[in-house]
């Protein structure tokens, strides 16, 4: 879990620092989360800072976990040219070591801060998966919506629970940092399963000011680790034994409602 201040709109100024803090980590992680937007801040200058799956950024991520051996994930403004005509996305990027990449485009756009005006929707989640563990991928405002983030009922009943792990790479305001430690530990008591938070820290060209405050939580709601507001690294071992266990001894998808979520 990488926190750190953004420099506002500087693509290189934030991947030479992100560059550093990776090549420092001497633990040989197997996934690296970084915030959302996390080469530009969460700006709306889409025209002048999107760019598309074969741009510097992507580059960047795949050269970068290709070197460290380890998963990079975290959100960028990508592009999406369909017969001329430009579609933006908040999109986040799941870059494993070999080059191969699937992405999650952000459903639920921040309409207060006009995210909407300036990006498309997503229409689908991404469960990928990682040495037996299921993960689920989500930006920022998406954390709000517990429907779109819930187990499935009639998965579990069938092949067991959709996901084990809830990722969330965000630029989360300090104002509503109650909010946000509130419903990273809601998420993860609703769906039995283990929540990274990662948000960045330090203030915008908004002036926004940004907590960090990033979080882990157990599949019983419990904070495994919450930072402050300072620049940091942390880093954890997930322990698979304990999730099962909290699952076999409190199974209560199994009262859960069943529900379909319209495209």
């Amino acid at each position: 879990m990488i926190q750190t201040v953004l420099y506002w709109e500087d693509k290189k100024a934030n991947l030479e620092m992100l560059q550093k803090k990776i090549e420092g980590l001497h633990d040989n992680p197997e996934l690296i989360v970084l915030p959302e937007m996390f080469s530009t801040g969460f700006s709306m200058k889409k025209e002048s800072l999107a760019e598309t799956m074969d741009g510097p950024t992507v580059e960047w991520m795949r050269k970068t976990a290709f070197k460290k051996g380890a998963i990079i994930t975290g959100s960028i403004i990508a592009r999406e040219d369909m017969e001329g005509v430009p579609s933006y996305y908040n999109r986040l990027i799941w870059m494993l070591p070999s080059g191969v990449y699937g992405y999650y485009d952000k459903r639920h756009l921040f309409a207060y801060g006009k995210e909407d005006q300036h990006f498309s929707a997503g229409k689908k989640r991404l469960i990928t998966s990682v040495n037996r563990w299921r993960v689920n991928l989500q930006v920022c405002y998406d954390l709000r919506f517990p429907v779109w983030l819930r187990q499935s009922k009639y998965q579990a009943a069938q092949t067991g629970p959709e996901y084990d792990l809830l990722i969330v790479v965000a630029n989360w305001p300090s104002v509503r940092s109650h909010a946000w430690k509130t419903l990273l530990q809601a998420r993860a008591i609703e769906n039995q399963c283990y929540v990274i938070g990662v948000n960045r820290t330090g203030s915008d060209g908004n002036g926004l000011q940004y907590f960090g405050e990033s979080m882990l939580v157990g599949p019983l709601g419990n904070p495994i680790k919450i930072l402050t507001m300072e620049e940091d690294i942390f880093s954890h071992t997930l322990d698979r034994e304990m999730l099962e266990e909290v699952r076999l001894k409190f199974p209560f998808w199994r009262d859960a409602d069943e529900f379909f979520i319209q495209p």
